[in-house]
């Protein structure tokens, strides 16, 4: 944790391992908390309803090709990445963007209530690496929670998370917008996911982003965080 001192010797700016600020250490880590939470809940709440399958005639002719699995679980990293730098901007900023976040999962969390999605997966035959990261994921993950994709919106908010920022290299915010759409495309050939459910994804994330931006909803959320960070920081603030 880093702690920095004005002219009146009060601590501001404060960090943690000098990579997030400490206004979005602990949101941050609830936005994949609160997503982990609604998706796998709701996959067991929801098991003995009925699902339905959207796969459309253009899902169809979508080959099955496992080695995209490197792709759909290696966007963790890409998504831990760009949420951490999401945090680096004002704190104002921030809690519009982690507002948007929770929304976006709030708006999903009804939509897997009220219309559950499945689809038929493919038999996954080898046993080199993309096969067995294949059998993972669909050990892992049920096929329900469809629409919207998941793995879409936080890629696309990972885009969101770094667009327009000067203070990030255009190299990187490039790179952003390339991996979400490799992202997207494992989505389609792993099977994981219908066409439509990539589009409904980057629209939530837009207009929940939108809404974050244009109400005042965010500053609800960042006092209630601040009397998280308040509670656990002030006691270390005061040591220093």
């Amino acid at each position: 944790m880093t702690w920095k001192k004005n002219k009146s010797g009060e601590f501001y700016d404060r960090t943690i391992g000098r990579l997030i600020p400490m206004h979005g250490f602990f949101s941050v880590i609830f936005c994949f908390v609160f997503n982990s939470v609604l998706y796998f809940g709701l996959q067991i709440l929801m098991r003995g309803a009925k699902h339905y399958d959207f796969t459309s005639a253009l899902d169809r002719a979508i080959p099955f090709v496992p080695e995209w699995s490197i792709i759909y679980l290696g966007c963790y990293v890409f998504w831990g990445a760009n949420y951490i730098l999401a945090t680096r901007q004002r704190e104002e900023e921030w809690f519009r963007f982690a507002t948007a976040d929770y929304l976006s999962r709030i708006i999903c969390a009804v939509f897997f209530i009220v219309l559950p999605t499945t689809n038929v997966r493919p038999e996954v035959v080898g046993d080199g690496l993309p096969q067995v990261l294949m059998r993972f994921v669909y050990e892992m993950d049920d096929a329900a929670n469809l629409f919207p994709s998941i793995h879409c919106l936080v890629s696309w908010f990972c885009v969101i998370g770094v667009r327009g920022r000067k203070e990030i290299p255009l190299w990187y915010r490039i790179f952003s917008c390339v991996m979400a759409f490799l992202v997207f495309a494992s989505t389609l050939f792993t099977k994981q996911h219908y066409i439509i459910d990539v589009f409904a994804g980057v629209i939530l994330a837009e207009v929940c982003y939108y809404i974050g931006c244009h109400t005042g909803w965010y500053e609800k959320v960042m006092r209630i965080f601040d009397k998280i960070n308040r509670f656990v920081f002030e006691e270390r603030k005061y040591e220093k």
